[in-house]
């Protein structure tokens, strides 16, 4: 095979070492280090000694994080690598011949990196991470809060649509302060909630003992703190997407994406769509796209690929989400498919679709335009109208068929 790369090094990642061989004209050479961040720029030195040009290690955990941001910083040629795609031979099995394995494949151009952004967009994309887990964790609390009014027989959730809203805030605030009359707990309502305040008085009728209070005031503080923390991360995030404005706007014009889903997309697939081959290759990197087994001439498991597990989820959400939307294709798109296959597949089809147009809005500098939920009808007009009349005529019935307005 052809040798593509003279002086490159093969890398296997753990978490407390590495093992690194370096093949380059001199020769081949393997040597172990730490991973600590004296150890690893004893390691970058040696690389720069060897005149070390390429790099590949495997995409292990997140121990590969601290090694790429060193080779980066010195602009070494590095690949991060699936895994899968670079298994040694059976039998032989040793991280000495695992390095020296990878440093073969990637010498002769058998190697393909991953997707690995520009260090401001890892950033972003880290802080919107832990934004989406601080959310999920205040929801996981409420839950908490929930089941403590629960058991003192409070059924506020029966009345309310949401515990976290202004109205319901304000009453488990004065549960926590010791309040037990329901007459004076119901006067906090607000809006519309005020229409339900006999219901909210017999809902407010509980028994709470002195430990649920502690409970809720522990589980209420908690609340507060991530209220406060990602309201922080809101600010952060809204400093760094601001040169992505424009891009943003093109994403909330589609059905189901609001800000945040927005932010949480541009952040883990950028605003560059070069890097992506069409919409269908982006589908594939995010896990969206079903698998393709067939053997013996059998199709076998469609289940998707593993992909990036975040943006999945993010988009699986807009596409329940633009399923609420009344009038759009989007929603006629997902109830098509989920009266013949179920709502997770819909689900995962529908979130597909809104990837593709993403992709193509970001290519096009575009806005979305609204195709209708009419649209799949419209492109099967002549054939609904066939099945109908012979229905028709299958009654019984003599049908003339004319268009109004033709």
């Amino acid at each position: 095979m052809k040798v593509l790369y003279e002086r490159c090094c093969g890398v296997d990642v753990h978490k407390k070492s590495i093992t690194a061989c370096t093949i380059t004209p001199e020769g081949k050479e393997i040597r172990t280090f730490g991973t600590v961040t004296d150890e690893l720029l004893e390691f970058v030195n040696w690389l720069k000694e060897k005149g070390v040009t390429h790099v590949a290690m495997e995409s292990t955990s997140v121990y590969w994080k601290p090694l790429y941001n060193l080779l980066e910083l010195e602009q070494i040629e590095t690949l991060v690598v699936n895994a899968q795609h670079i298994k040694a031979v059976p039998g032989r099995k040793t991280d000495m011949k695992d390095a020296e394995w990878i440093a073969n494949l990637l010498r002769h151009g058998l190697l393909k990196g991953s997707y690995i952004p520009d260090r401001a967009q890892r950033e972003l994309r880290e802080l919107v991470r832990y934004r989406r887990s601080l959310i999920e964790e205040r929801a996981r609390e409420l839950n908490r809060i929930q089941k403590v009014l629960e058991g003192a027989n409070i059924k506020l959730s029966s009345v309310v649509s949401d515990i976290n809203g202004a109205s319901a805030r304000k009453m488990i605030r004065a549960l926590i302060e010791g309040k037990n009359d329901p007459t004076v707990i119901a006067q906090l309502a607000k809006g519309k909630l005020k229409q339900k305040v006999e219901e909210l008085q017999r809902a407010l009728r509980g028994v709470i003992g002195p430990h649920q209070r502690m409970m809720l005031a522990e589980q209420w503080r908690h609340v507060e703190y991530l209220d406060e923390a990602i309201a922080r991360l809101d600010q952060e995030i809204e400093e760094r997407t601001r040169p992505f404005e424009e891009a943003l706007e093109l994403l909330d014009t589609i059905p189901g994406v609001g800000r945040q889903s927005a932010e949480q997309i541009l952040a883990e697939i950028g605003t560059d769509m070069s890097r992506f081959a069409s919409a269908s290759h982006l589908a594939s990197w995010a896990g969206m796209a079903p698998g393709n087994y067939e053997s013996a001439g059998k199709r076998l498991s469609s289940r998707t690929r593993k992909g990036n597990k975040k943006l999945r989820a993010c988009l699986v959400e807009c596409a329940r989400a633009a399923a609420r939307k009344k009038d759009t294709y989007l929603s006629a798109k997902y109830h098509r498919i989920a009266a013949r296959r179920g709502a997770n597949r819909a689900s995962m089809a529908v979130g597909r679709t809104i990837l593709e147009i993403i992709y193509y809005l970001l290519t096009r500098k575009e806005p979305y335009k609204e195709l209708g939920a009419d649209y799949w009808d419209r492109q099967r007009e002549a054939k609904i109208v066939r099945q109908t009349v012979k229905k028709l005529e299958g009654l019984g019935y003599e049908v003339k068929v004319e268009k109004v307005g033709a």
